[in-house]
């Protein structure tokens, strides 16, 4: 990747990266547990129907599928998916992706393109931070991402080539037509990035997947459902709304603050307390809450 644009959110990056890279003869293809920020991408680039495809969440074969409908007329395809899958903790498998691609690349006249939204994955993913590409060891042909997670500031951004800079730049609305970023949060953002290169952010990464690996095998131990993988967004599955609900009270009464999702933002029987666990945090920081989830149980 050569270049990049700086945006206002990683909401609006997705929403602009759309918008210039879509028009009639463009299909687009994304996994079904893309953000909601894809998906409403999607929407605000006037992506009909006929012109989309969903493949089932990180299924190879569906994805072929997709691929393989793909419609005549169509100039270019656009895959998209997340890096970090934000309400699982569960990542894209980028080199599977890209093996399946590789045949379509030259199919269509202005050629096949992947996009991965890491907003969850950077700072806070791989050996030195670099997120999903770092931890799969493979890249898309775009990417968008944020400074308001593993970074902490706020702001997002489209990474790609320079030729797809200079596009955004004239074309994506959302570039365009509001405030920039403030010069405060764009210095924020460049000492957070000098940090998480630093020393003192391979430190804090070696903590963060200490603390990610107690608190999951706390969660094993208890006999708690969750969906395996190293990254620290950590979903505990609980499947009742009720039950849910209260949690998340009796947790935030112990000191414990984390999220419960229910219906709509997960189908029934999936209601989750998502768990996201930081580079502060401590060892005796995990053993409380694993203790305060014993205690709930």
């Amino acid at each position: 990747m050569e270049a990049a644009k700086i945006f206002t959110s990683s909401y609006m990056s997705n929403l602009g990266l759309a918008i210039t890279i879509t028009n009639k003869q463009t299909y687009w293809i994304g996994d079904a547990l893309n953000h909601n920020s894809i998906i409403r991408a999607m929407r605000i680039a006037n992506v009909p129907s006929a012109n989309k495809g969903i493949f089932k969440h990180n299924d190879m074969q569906d994805l072929k599928r997709c691929l393989d409908e793909v419609p005549e007329g169509i100039e270019r395809v656009v895959v998209i998916f997340d890096g970090i899958f934000s309400m699982r903790g569960d990542f894209a498998p980028m080199q599977e992706i890209n093996s399946v691609v590789a045949p379509y690349r030259d199919k269509w006249q202005d050629g096949l393109v992947t996009v991965m939204d890491d907003c969850h994955g950077l700072a806070a993913y791989g050996d030195t931070g670099r997120g999903t590409c770092e931890h799969t060891d493979a890249m898309p042909d775009i990417m968008t991402g944020t400074y308001g997670k593993g970074f902490g500031v706020n702001g997002g951004f489209i990474a790609g080539s320079q030729e797809l800079i200079d596009t955004v730049r004239q074309k994506a609305d959302t570039y365009i037509y509001t405030n920039p970023l403030s010069v405060a949060d764009c210095a924020a953002s460049i000492k957070s990035i000098e940090i998480v290169h630093s020393a003192e952010g391979r430190e804090r990464l070696v903590n963060l997947k200490a603390r990610t690996k107690q608190f999951r095998d706390g969660l094993d131990n208890l006999g708690l459902e969750s969906i395996p993988g190293p990254h620290p967004v950590v979903p505990v599955l609980v499947r009742d709304t009720a039950k849910t609900h209260k949690a998340v009270k009796y947790l935030f009464e112990n000191g414990i603050l984390v999220v419960g999702l229910t219906f709509p933002v997960v189908p029934r029987g999936d209601e989750t307390l998502r768990f996201q666990i930081n580079a502060s945090h401590t060892e005796a920081d995990i053993d409380h809450a694993l203790n305060t989830l014993d205690s709930f149980k």
